[in-house]
């Protein structure tokens, strides 16, 4: 094996085992080991005929300490059973889906990045659908599989700016489809707009699909914005900090097209650590120009801090910052020292696994 960690990107490398178990006459087989990682299919599958499928994305950490610390795979099993069950998909067990997270990691640990490269190992859940059916309707059977690899970040220079262009062109998912799940089919409907941003030299910031007036999404992350506000009235969040009499607000898209996010959940629970005010509510486009700080966030992407985003239908540009911003980078340390070991994780979030 011959592995840089300190360049590794957000790219498929091939490990010694997948995972993986069945569910077939009417229970899931125990999760078991195998070097083969093709799969036999039906050419009539309901995963291939009608998009029966759904993913998870979780990270493995090695510790500053040596331990491995995996991050909240028990929020990653249900949601992945909400997903399933969106789809009309027989839902992987939790303690199903928690022993094969440990059985892939047992039998992968040396391709565990080492401490301060920047890497982990990275595992992506996938439930398909493998009953032969021509006719539309959900399958009886289902394969669970789980596929490690280790990555590096997913944003090219680690912890930096990315840009953005909003998007009003195509819809990601409707209000009321299948936004809220991981599958596949969401992420297909975003490549038309996302391969644009890319070819621009952006990445693409997804508007709601009913007004196209609201964020909603960046591309495949929770979008995050950080405002000072001077509202200093009784009714502001009587703990937030207060300084030069500014309040801070961390705000996030509610939605019911996007996706909940983990990493944006654990952020959240953090910044009300601080005593931050934090808000779910709709955020108009416009709103940008009141933000200090802006981010993607997501497990791929951890934190990925905006310094602009284009919206190419005003012909306006929202200069956010050059640098990622003071609060951003709080928030990305505090995580990151919890999911590395550098800081006591009060909130139960790893599990501590022998390495």
């Amino acid at each position: 094996m011959n592995i840089d960690w300190n360049t590794l990107g957000f790219h498929y490398t091939e490990t010694d085992y997948i995972v993986r178990s069945a569910y077939r006459d009417g229970h899931w087989e125990a999760p078991y080991a195998t070097r083969n990682k093709y799969l036999k299919l039906h050419v009539s599958a309901t995963c291939l005929q009608y998009g029966q499928e759904a993913f998870e994305g979780l990270k493995a950490f090695r510790g500053i300490d040596g331990k491995v610390r995996i991050f909240r795979w028990q929020e990653n099993a249900r949601r992945m059973q909400r997903s399933a069950e969106g789809l009309k998909m027989q839902p992987v067990p939790t303690d199903i889906f928690g022993e094969a997270i440990r059985l892939a990691l047992k039998k992968n640990k040396r391709f565990i990045p080492p401490y301060e490269t920047g890497a982990t190992l990275y595992f992506r859940p996938l439930l398909i659908g493998t009953t032969p059916r021509l006719g539309v309707g959900p399958g009886k059977e289902f394969e669970f599989i789980v596929i490690p690899s280790p990555i590096g970040p997913y944003y090219e220079g680690k912890f930096h700016c990315t840009s953005f262009i909003v998007n009003r062109r195509v819809d990601r998912a409707a209000p009321l489809g299948t936004g809220a799940f991981k599958v596949g089919g969401n992420y297909a409907a975003s490549f038309r707009a996302t391969e644009a941003a890319h070819a621009a030299g952006y990445d693409c910031l997804f508007t709601d699909s009913k007004t196209h007036h609201y964020i909603d999404e960046c591309s495949a992350a929770n979008f995050i914005g950080i405002k000072k506000n001077t509202d200093c009235s009784a009714d502001r969040v009587q703990t937030a900090p207060l300084t030069d009499q500014f309040t801070i607000e961390y705000l996030t898209p509610r939605s019911s097209a996007i996706l909940p996010s983990i990493t944006n959940d654990s952020l959240m629970a953090l910044a009300r650590e601080r005593g931050y005010k934090v808000t779910r509510r709709k955020i108009r486009v416009e709103e940008l120009s009141d933000m200090q700080e802006a981010a993607a966030c997501g497990t791929a992407c951890v934190i990925s801090p905006i310094d602009k985003v284009y919206d190419p239908d005003n012909n306006r540009t929202y200069h956010l910052t050059d640098e990622p911003g003071p609060i951003l980078t709080e928030l990305y340390q505090a995580l990151q020292d919890i999911q590395y070991g550098r800081r006591p994780d009060t909130h139960h979030w790893c599990e501590v696994v022998d390495s």
